[in-house]
Protein backbone atom coordinates (compact mmCIF):
# COMPACT_ATOMS: atom_id res chain seq x y z
CA UNK A 1 0.00 0.00 0.00
CA UNK A 2 3.30 2.13 0.22
CA UNK A 3 2.73 2.91 -3.61
CA UNK A 4 -0.92 3.86 -2.99
CA UNK A 5 -0.75 6.26 -0.38
CA UNK A 6 2.59 8.01 -2.00
CA UNK A 7 0.03 9.06 -5.08
CA UNK A 8 -2.44 10.46 -2.82
CA UNK A 9 -4.98 7.74 -2.99
CA UNK A 10 -6.37 6.14 -0.04
CA UNK A 11 -9.48 6.51 2.01
CA UNK A 12 -10.82 9.84 3.31
CA UNK A 13 -11.22 10.28 7.34
CA UNK A 14 -14.36 10.15 8.79
CA UNK A 15 -15.35 12.74 11.76
CA UNK A 16 -13.77 10.50 14.30
CA UNK A 17 -10.43 10.25 11.99
CA UNK A 18 -11.22 6.11 11.30
CA UNK A 19 -10.60 6.11 7.27
CA UNK A 20 -13.93 6.09 5.55
CA UNK A 21 -14.62 2.83 4.05
CA UNK A 22 -16.39 -0.46 4.74
CA UNK A 23 -15.86 -3.92 3.14
CA UNK A 24 -13.40 -2.36 0.17
CA UNK A 25 -10.31 -2.67 -0.28
CA UNK A 26 -8.37 0.13 -2.98
CA UNK A 27 -5.96 -2.87 -4.83
CA UNK A 28 -4.79 -0.46 -7.85
CA UNK A 29 -4.67 3.86 -8.56
CA UNK A 30 -3.67 6.28 -11.87
CA UNK A 31 -3.56 9.54 -11.93
CA UNK A 32 -3.21 9.85 -15.11
CA UNK A 33 0.15 12.02 -15.39
CA UNK A 34 -2.30 14.75 -13.87
CA UNK A 35 -4.74 14.28 -16.88
CA UNK A 36 -7.40 12.75 -14.04
CA UNK A 37 -10.75 14.60 -15.26
CA UNK A 38 -12.37 10.65 -16.11
CA UNK A 39 -15.36 9.70 -16.64
CA UNK A 40 -17.25 6.80 -18.70
CA UNK A 41 -14.73 3.22 -18.28
CA UNK A 42 -14.81 -0.02 -19.78
CA UNK A 43 -12.45 -2.58 -19.21
CA UNK A 44 -11.65 -5.45 -21.70
CA UNK A 45 -8.89 -7.93 -22.24
CA UNK A 46 -6.39 -6.20 -19.55
CA UNK A 47 -6.55 -2.94 -20.75
CA UNK A 48 -9.42 0.09 -18.88
CA UNK A 49 -10.23 2.15 -21.35
CA UNK A 50 -11.34 5.85 -20.15
CA UNK A 51 -13.01 8.41 -21.29
CA UNK A 52 -12.22 12.08 -20.29
CA UNK A 53 -14.18 15.01 -19.14
CA UNK A 54 -12.31 16.87 -21.75
CA UNK A 55 -10.62 19.95 -19.48
CA UNK A 56 -6.95 18.34 -20.75
CA UNK A 57 -7.63 18.12 -24.04
CA UNK A 58 -7.33 14.50 -23.86
CA UNK A 59 -10.73 12.05 -25.05
CA UNK A 60 -9.48 8.78 -23.88
CA UNK A 61 -7.03 6.68 -22.00
CA UNK A 62 -5.95 3.49 -22.54
CA UNK A 63 -4.36 1.55 -19.62
CA UNK A 64 -2.74 -1.99 -18.99
CA UNK A 65 -4.86 -3.25 -16.01
CA UNK A 66 -3.48 -6.93 -16.47
CA UNK A 67 -1.63 -5.64 -13.26
CA UNK A 68 -3.96 -4.00 -11.10
CA UNK A 69 -2.24 -3.03 -8.37
CA UNK A 70 0.16 -1.36 -10.49
CA UNK A 71 -2.44 0.11 -13.47
CA UNK A 72 -0.31 1.73 -16.63
CA UNK A 73 -0.61 4.48 -19.04
CA UNK A 74 -0.23 2.96 -22.56
CA UNK A 75 -1.91 5.35 -24.90
CA UNK A 76 -4.11 8.53 -24.83
CA UNK A 77 -6.10 9.65 -27.76
CA UNK A 78 -6.96 13.75 -27.66
CA UNK A 79 -9.77 15.52 -28.16
CA UNK A 80 -10.59 18.43 -30.80
CA UNK A 81 -11.05 21.42 -29.23
CA UNK A 82 -14.40 22.60 -27.70
CA UNK A 83 -15.32 18.74 -28.27
CA UNK A 84 -16.40 16.43 -25.15
CA UNK A 85 -15.25 12.83 -25.85
CA UNK A 86 -16.10 11.63 -22.32
CA UNK A 87 -17.64 8.24 -23.09
CA UNK A 88 -16.30 4.95 -24.33
CA UNK A 89 -17.64 1.48 -25.31
CA UNK A 90 -15.87 -1.40 -26.32
CA UNK A 91 -16.34 -4.98 -28.18
CA UNK A 92 -13.69 -6.73 -29.30
CA UNK A 93 -11.43 -4.68 -31.26
CA UNK A 94 -14.07 -1.93 -31.45
CA UNK A 95 -13.90 1.24 -29.70
CA UNK A 96 -16.49 4.26 -29.87
CA UNK A 97 -16.36 7.41 -28.20
CA UNK A 98 -18.57 10.09 -28.30
CA UNK A 99 -18.17 13.42 -29.59
CA UNK A 100 -20.46 16.46 -28.07
CA UNK A 101 -20.13 19.82 -28.09
CA UNK A 102 -18.29 21.34 -25.46
CA UNK A 103 -17.36 25.10 -24.20
CA UNK A 104 -17.95 27.13 -27.21
CA UNK A 105 -21.28 26.31 -28.81
CA UNK A 106 -20.62 25.83 -32.24
CA UNK A 107 -17.44 25.22 -32.42
CA UNK A 108 -16.40 21.64 -31.85
CA UNK A 109 -16.71 18.43 -33.62
CA UNK A 110 -19.89 16.57 -33.33
CA UNK A 111 -20.88 12.80 -33.56
CA UNK A 112 -19.69 9.02 -33.50
CA UNK A 113 -16.43 8.29 -33.54
CA UNK A 114 -15.36 4.34 -34.24
CA UNK A 115 -11.63 3.68 -33.40
CA UNK A 116 -10.01 0.02 -34.07
CA UNK A 117 -8.23 -1.39 -30.70
CA UNK A 118 -6.88 -4.97 -32.57
CA UNK A 119 -3.70 -3.19 -30.82
CA UNK A 120 -5.01 -1.42 -27.68
CA UNK A 121 -1.65 0.73 -27.25
CA UNK A 122 -1.78 2.30 -30.84
CA UNK A 123 -6.05 2.52 -31.21
CA UNK A 124 -6.10 3.65 -34.67
CA UNK A 125 -9.44 5.56 -36.28
CA UNK A 126 -11.74 3.93 -38.75
CA UNK A 127 -14.78 5.39 -38.89
CA UNK A 128 -17.16 8.38 -37.96
CA UNK A 129 -20.92 9.18 -37.79
CA UNK A 130 -21.41 13.06 -37.98
CA UNK A 131 -24.34 14.45 -36.51
CA UNK A 132 -25.67 18.18 -36.60
CA UNK A 133 -26.38 20.14 -33.41
CA UNK A 134 -24.80 19.18 -29.81
CA UNK A 135 -23.95 15.20 -31.27
CA UNK A 136 -23.72 12.60 -29.42
CA UNK A 137 -23.74 12.17 -25.52
CA UNK A 138 -23.62 8.58 -24.55
CA UNK A 139 -24.21 5.08 -26.32
CA UNK A 140 -24.59 1.58 -25.44
CA UNK A 141 -22.86 -1.14 -27.86
CA UNK A 142 -22.66 -4.85 -26.12
CA UNK A 143 -22.97 -6.72 -29.22
CA UNK A 144 -22.88 -5.90 -32.58
CA UNK A 145 -24.03 -5.17 -34.75
CA UNK A 146 -26.54 -2.32 -33.21
CA UNK A 147 -25.15 0.85 -30.87
CA UNK A 148 -28.04 2.17 -29.01
CA UNK A 149 -26.94 5.96 -28.93
CA UNK A 150 -28.25 9.52 -26.94
CA UNK A 151 -27.93 12.01 -30.09
CA UNK A 152 -29.02 15.41 -30.73
CA UNK A 153 -28.97 16.72 -33.89
CA UNK A 154 -30.86 20.48 -35.02
CA UNK A 155 -34.55 20.69 -35.17
CA UNK A 156 -34.87 18.58 -32.03
CA UNK A 157 -35.44 20.34 -28.55
CA UNK A 158 -33.05 18.23 -26.84
CA UNK A 159 -31.10 14.33 -26.97
CA UNK A 160 -33.01 11.47 -28.14
CA UNK A 161 -32.31 8.04 -29.03
CA UNK A 162 -31.06 6.42 -31.68
CA UNK A 163 -30.16 3.08 -33.02
CA UNK A 164 -26.71 2.47 -35.22
CA UNK A 165 -25.99 0.05 -37.56
CA UNK A 166 -22.15 -0.85 -37.28
CA UNK A 167 -21.92 -4.08 -39.25
CA UNK A 168 -19.15 -2.14 -41.06
CA UNK A 169 -17.62 -0.23 -38.40
CA UNK A 170 -15.82 2.32 -40.69
CA UNK A 171 -19.70 3.45 -42.49
CA UNK A 172 -21.64 3.27 -38.91
CA UNK A 173 -25.47 4.76 -39.94
CA UNK A 174 -28.66 5.27 -38.21
CA UNK A 175 -31.43 2.41 -38.75
CA UNK A 176 -33.75 4.29 -36.22
CA UNK A 177 -34.80 6.67 -33.61
CA UNK A 178 -37.11 7.66 -31.30
CA UNK A 179 -38.11 11.35 -29.14
CA UNK A 180 -40.80 11.76 -26.53
CA UNK A 181 -43.65 13.80 -28.35
CA UNK A 182 -43.48 17.38 -28.21
CA UNK A 183 -39.39 17.19 -28.90
CA UNK A 184 -39.63 17.91 -32.68
CA UNK A 185 -39.62 21.25 -33.06
CA UNK A 186 -38.67 20.96 -36.83
CA UNK A 187 -41.52 19.19 -37.22
CA UNK A 188 -44.11 20.93 -35.97
CA UNK A 189 -44.09 19.66 -32.38
CA UNK A 190 -44.22 21.83 -29.39
CA UNK A 191 -42.16 20.97 -26.06
CA UNK A 192 -44.39 19.48 -23.20
CA UNK A 193 -41.19 20.23 -20.71
CA UNK A 194 -42.23 22.54 -17.76
CA UNK A 195 -39.90 25.55 -17.73
CA UNK A 196 -36.77 25.01 -16.09
CA UNK A 197 -36.76 21.52 -16.80
CA UNK A 198 -35.45 19.06 -19.39
CA UNK A 199 -36.99 16.47 -21.26
CA UNK A 200 -33.84 14.78 -22.56
CA UNK A 201 -32.66 10.80 -23.10
CA UNK A 202 -29.76 10.10 -20.71
CA UNK A 203 -29.13 6.89 -22.05
CA UNK A 204 -30.89 3.70 -22.98
CA UNK A 205 -29.38 0.24 -21.28
CA UNK A 206 -31.21 -3.12 -23.29
CA UNK A 207 -32.28 -6.37 -22.62
CA UNK A 208 -33.62 -8.72 -25.35
CA UNK A 209 -35.49 -6.21 -27.78
CA UNK A 210 -36.38 -3.89 -24.62
CA UNK A 211 -35.13 -0.91 -24.04
CA UNK A 212 -35.07 1.15 -20.47
CA UNK A 213 -34.21 4.40 -20.20
CA UNK A 214 -33.49 7.75 -17.87
CA UNK A 215 -35.21 10.59 -19.21
CA UNK A 216 -34.09 13.29 -17.45
CA UNK A 217 -36.91 15.21 -15.68
CA UNK A 218 -39.33 12.98 -17.60
CA UNK A 219 -38.80 9.91 -15.59
CA UNK A 220 -38.61 6.62 -17.08
CA UNK A 221 -39.38 5.06 -20.45
CA UNK A 222 -39.20 1.19 -21.44
CA UNK A 223 -39.11 1.01 -25.35
CA UNK A 224 -39.90 -1.80 -27.97
CA UNK A 225 -37.17 -2.11 -30.01
CA UNK A 226 -38.27 -5.25 -31.64
CA UNK A 227 -38.41 -3.29 -34.96
CA UNK A 228 -35.21 -1.83 -35.21
CA UNK A 229 -36.60 0.94 -37.37
CA UNK A 230 -39.64 1.48 -35.61
CA UNK A 231 -39.06 2.04 -31.92
CA UNK A 232 -42.37 2.01 -29.91
CA UNK A 233 -43.17 2.82 -26.55
CA UNK A 234 -44.28 0.07 -23.88
CA UNK A 235 -44.57 2.50 -20.78
CA UNK A 236 -43.73 5.84 -19.22
CA UNK A 237 -43.30 6.34 -15.46
CA UNK A 238 -42.71 10.70 -14.62
CA UNK A 239 -41.36 10.59 -10.82
CA UNK A 240 -42.99 13.47 -10.32
CA UNK A 241 -41.00 17.02 -10.26
CA UNK A 242 -41.46 17.73 -6.65
CA UNK A 243 -39.91 14.08 -5.89
CA UNK A 244 -37.18 13.23 -8.84
CA UNK A 245 -35.03 15.07 -10.94
CA UNK A 246 -32.28 13.88 -13.82
CA UNK A 247 -33.32 10.46 -14.13
CA UNK A 248 -29.98 8.79 -15.73
CA UNK A 249 -29.87 5.24 -15.57
CA UNK A 250 -32.32 2.26 -15.84
CA UNK A 251 -30.53 -0.38 -15.27
CA UNK A 252 -32.49 -3.97 -15.84
CA UNK A 253 -31.13 -6.54 -13.17
CA UNK A 254 -30.01 -9.76 -15.08
CA UNK A 255 -32.93 -12.52 -14.13
CA UNK A 256 -35.01 -9.90 -11.55
CA UNK A 257 -38.07 -8.04 -13.25
CA UNK A 258 -36.62 -5.42 -11.61
CA UNK A 259 -34.75 -2.17 -12.76
CA UNK A 260 -32.54 0.19 -10.49
CA UNK A 261 -33.24 3.71 -11.52
CA UNK A 262 -30.75 6.30 -10.27
CA UNK A 263 -31.20 10.08 -10.16
CA UNK A 264 -27.71 11.95 -11.21
CA UNK A 265 -26.90 14.46 -8.02
CA UNK A 266 -26.34 17.46 -9.62
CA UNK A 267 -26.23 19.79 -7.05
CA UNK A 268 -26.57 22.53 -8.72
CA UNK A 269 -29.82 21.51 -10.84
CA UNK A 270 -32.87 21.77 -9.25
CA UNK A 271 -30.89 21.90 -5.04
CA UNK A 272 -34.33 21.43 -3.93
CA UNK A 273 -34.85 17.72 -4.80
CA UNK A 274 -32.46 15.11 -3.16
CA UNK A 275 -31.38 12.87 -5.77
CA UNK A 276 -31.93 9.12 -5.34
CA UNK A 277 -31.89 5.48 -6.00
CA UNK A 278 -35.04 3.43 -6.90
CA UNK A 279 -36.04 0.07 -7.09
CA UNK A 280 -38.90 -0.70 -10.16
CA UNK A 281 -40.81 -3.14 -10.29
CA UNK A 282 -41.34 -4.43 -14.23
CA UNK A 283 -43.48 -7.60 -13.53
CA UNK A 284 -46.25 -5.99 -15.36
CA UNK A 285 -44.10 -3.86 -17.84
CA UNK A 286 -46.86 -1.68 -19.02
CA UNK A 287 -47.33 -0.53 -15.11
CA UNK A 288 -43.93 -0.16 -13.76
CA UNK A 289 -43.79 0.72 -10.59
CA UNK A 290 -41.58 1.65 -7.33
CA UNK A 291 -41.23 -0.38 -4.78
CA UNK A 292 -38.08 0.73 -2.65
CA UNK A 293 -35.48 3.40 -2.52
CA UNK A 294 -31.49 2.74 -1.75
CA UNK A 295 -30.45 3.89 1.27
CA UNK A 296 -29.04 7.59 0.92
CA UNK A 297 -25.03 7.47 2.62
CA UNK A 298 -24.93 8.96 6.13
CA UNK A 299 -22.49 11.60 6.83
CA UNK A 300 -21.50 15.34 6.48
CA UNK A 301 -21.76 15.00 2.32
CA UNK A 302 -24.10 17.25 1.49
CA UNK A 303 -22.09 20.13 3.55
CA UNK A 304 -18.50 19.01 2.08
CA UNK A 305 -18.27 20.40 -1.22
CA UNK A 306 -18.74 18.92 -4.98
CA UNK A 307 -21.86 17.27 -6.13
CA UNK A 308 -23.73 14.87 -3.67
CA UNK A 309 -25.70 11.98 -5.15
CA UNK A 310 -25.74 9.19 -7.23
CA UNK A 311 -24.98 8.51 -10.69
CA UNK A 312 -23.69 5.61 -12.35
CA UNK A 313 -24.46 2.08 -11.73
CA UNK A 314 -21.86 -1.05 -12.82
CA UNK A 315 -24.33 -1.93 -15.55
CA UNK A 316 -23.36 -5.34 -15.97
CA UNK A 317 -22.53 -5.94 -19.93
CA UNK A 318 -21.87 -9.08 -21.17
CA UNK A 319 -17.87 -9.84 -20.70
CA UNK A 320 -18.43 -8.02 -17.11
CA UNK A 321 -19.09 -9.87 -13.30
CA UNK A 322 -22.99 -10.18 -13.71
CA UNK A 323 -24.17 -10.41 -9.90
CA UNK A 324 -28.23 -9.78 -10.02
CA UNK A 325 -27.92 -9.37 -6.20
CA UNK A 326 -25.66 -6.55 -5.97
CA UNK A 327 -25.68 -3.36 -6.86
CA UNK A 328 -22.40 -0.92 -7.57
CA UNK A 329 -22.59 2.65 -8.03
CA UNK A 330 -20.90 5.62 -7.82
CA UNK A 331 -22.19 8.81 -5.34
CA UNK A 332 -19.48 11.61 -6.49
CA UNK A 333 -18.26 12.92 -2.95
CA UNK A 334 -19.84 9.83 -1.15
CA UNK A 335 -17.57 7.54 -3.04
CA UNK A 336 -18.20 4.06 -4.24
CA UNK A 337 -21.13 2.41 -2.88
CA UNK A 338 -22.67 -1.68 -2.66
CA UNK A 339 -25.70 -2.09 -2.43
CA UNK A 340 -27.48 -5.62 -2.00
CA UNK A 341 -31.02 -6.35 -3.88
CA UNK A 342 -31.74 -10.36 -2.83
CA UNK A 343 -34.63 -9.04 -1.37
CA UNK A 344 -35.51 -6.01 -4.02
CA UNK A 345 -37.82 -4.65 -1.84
CA UNK A 346 -35.13 -4.39 1.34
CA UNK A 347 -31.56 -2.91 -0.89
CA UNK A 348 -29.12 -2.58 2.20
CA UNK A 349 -25.41 -0.88 1.95
CA UNK A 350 -22.80 -3.78 2.32
CA UNK A 351 -19.95 -1.38 1.14
CA UNK A 352 -18.20 1.67 0.45
CA UNK A 353 -15.08 3.54 -0.24
CA UNK A 354 -14.46 7.00 -0.02
CA UNK A 355 -10.88 8.04 -1.32
CA UNK A 356 -9.17 11.12 -0.21
CA UNK A 357 -10.09 13.91 -2.69
CA UNK A 358 -7.05 14.86 -5.09
CA UNK A 359 -4.85 17.92 -4.01
CA UNK A 360 -6.71 21.43 -4.67
CA UNK A 361 -9.85 19.68 -4.55
CA UNK A 362 -12.59 20.08 -1.92
CA UNK A 363 -13.87 16.13 -2.30
CA UNK A 364 -13.54 12.87 -3.96
CA UNK A 365 -16.43 13.40 -7.54
CA UNK A 366 -16.51 9.31 -8.15
CA UNK A 367 -18.39 9.54 -11.49
CA UNK A 368 -18.17 6.11 -13.12
CA UNK A 369 -17.71 2.17 -12.53
CA UNK A 370 -17.83 -1.04 -13.85
CA UNK A 371 -17.02 -4.92 -12.57
CA UNK A 372 -14.47 -6.83 -14.16
CA UNK A 373 -15.14 -10.61 -14.38
CA UNK A 374 -12.40 -11.71 -11.86
CA UNK A 375 -14.43 -9.02 -9.49
CA UNK A 376 -12.16 -5.96 -9.49
CA UNK A 377 -14.16 -2.90 -9.59
CA UNK A 378 -12.82 0.12 -11.48
CA UNK A 379 -14.12 3.85 -10.87
CA UNK A 380 -13.05 6.91 -11.72
CA UNK A 381 -13.04 10.47 -10.84
CA UNK A 382 -14.73 13.42 -12.42
CA UNK A 383 -11.88 16.47 -11.97
CA UNK A 384 -8.30 15.10 -11.06
CA UNK A 385 -8.52 11.58 -9.21
CA UNK A 386 -8.05 9.26 -12.58
CA UNK A 387 -8.64 5.68 -12.52
CA UNK A 388 -9.18 3.48 -9.33
CA UNK A 389 -8.96 -0.17 -8.36
CA UNK A 390 -11.24 -1.75 -5.60
CA UNK A 391 -11.50 -4.95 -4.08
CA UNK A 392 -14.73 -6.59 -2.33
CA UNK A 393 -13.78 -7.97 0.76
CA UNK A 394 -17.38 -9.12 1.69
CA UNK A 395 -19.55 -11.61 -0.76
Amino acid sequence: MTQLRETGAGAALTASGAPDAHNLRLVGHNDMDGRGDCMHVNVVGGYAFVGHMGENGIGTSVLDVRDPTAPRLAAQIPVPAHTHSHKVQVVGDVLLVNYEQFGRAGQGVTGLKVFDVSKPEQPREIGFLPMTGKGVHRMTYWEPPYAYVTGSEAGWTDQFFMIIDLSNPAAPREVGRWWLPGMWTAGGEQSTAPPGRRYALHHALTRGDRAYMGWWDAGLVILDIGDKAKPRLVSHLPFGLDQSACTHTAFPVPGKDVLIVTDEGVGAYCPEVTKIVRVVDIADERKPKVIAFFPIPEGDFATRGGWFGPHNLHEMRPGSLIDPNTIYLTYFNAGVRVVEISEPANPREIAHFVPEAPSGRPSIQMNDITVAADGLIYATDRYAGGLYIFELLRH
